[in-house]
């Protein structure tokens, strides 16, 4: 439940961390589009996705900061008393579905592109990953809304079903291709489910910090805490591993591509020789 009243500590702490996701998506996204010709056109497609997906978090999380900002206010002087929900206005934890309906299958498409899988492969895994995802986020909303325990519970569950299905084709069904990737990559692939998981893991646990008695502005200010950190994880921070991936794999694919890359990375400023 949102509660009726922030201390300024507490405001200001959202507020932080609401600022540092709009930044970490916002220009993680500017980078990778800057760097798109720094790998192979086979891999630009899970670049772009990551674009998008970063592009929309951080549209939702300018929807989420101004939601928090007209949700609270204070008429302290100077603004570091106490804030208050104001009339007429409520924070709307719905952006962040929204946003994780759009961009939690999107995460998945990455990882599958950069794979660069044969196309019957890539599909197969597609279609029993993306609705599984999508799934999961849309039985997850009616349990964040609801104020019963009970009804919280029961969507909770409901809606691990299809994140245990997507851990098991992560781990076990993609892990057949992981062996086809390059020697350079799959260390780094196969971490990159762990990342998934670490990331995903602060969802649920937010999500039942209702049921396990943990209420008040204090456990309400750890969830936005906690749901940022993974947002910036699970969003930036993973893209900028595929981003890495790709480059990897580019250089594997084409070593002329790689030799002018690699040059271009080990430029050196010239200086001019003192003349006489």
């Amino acid at each position: 439940m949102i509660p009726d009243t922030l201390s300024y500590g507490q405001y200001e702490t959202v507020y932080n961390f609401l600022s540092l996701v709009i930044a970490s998506q916002l220009f993680t996204a500017v980078f990778l589009l800057i760097s798109l010709p720094r790998i192979l056109p086979r891999y630009r497609q899970a670049i772009t996705v990551a674009i998008i997906v970063c592009g929309i978090a951080a549209y939702h999380y300018f929807r989420i900061f101004d939601s928090f900002k007209s949700a609270f206010v204070t008429t302290s002087v100077g603004g570091t008393g106490d804030y208050s929900q104001a009339t007429g206005a409520a924070f709307n934890e719905g952006y962040r579905y929204v946003d994780w309906l759009l961009t939690v299958p999107l995460l998945l498409v990455e990882l599958v592109a950069v794979l660069a899988l044969a196309r019957s492969v890539q599909s197969k895994l597609l279609m029993r990953l993306v609705p599984a995802a999508g799934l999961m986020i849309a039985l997850g909303y009616p349990g964040e809304i609801s104020g019963d325990n009970g009804v919280r519970g029961l969507f909770g569950i409901l809606s691990t079903i299809p994140f245990a299905y997507i851990l098991f084709v992560l781990f076990v069904q993609l892990s057949k291709s992981l062996a086809n990737q390059p020697a350079s990559v799959r260390g780094t692939l196969g971490r990159l489910r762990f990342l998934l998981l670490l990331s995903w893991g602060v969802y649920p646990i937010a999500y039942l910090l209702p049921l396990l008695n943990i209420a008040g502005s204090d456990a309400w200010v750890l969830k936005q805490a906690g749901y940022s950190i993974a947002d910036i994880v699970a969003k930036a921070v993973y893209a900028l591993i595929i981003f890495h991936v790709a480059k990897l794999k580019s250089y594997d694919d084409d070593h002329a591509f790689a030799d002018v890359e690699l040059s271009l990375d080990d430029r050196r400023p010239v200086v001019a020789a003192p003349r006489d």
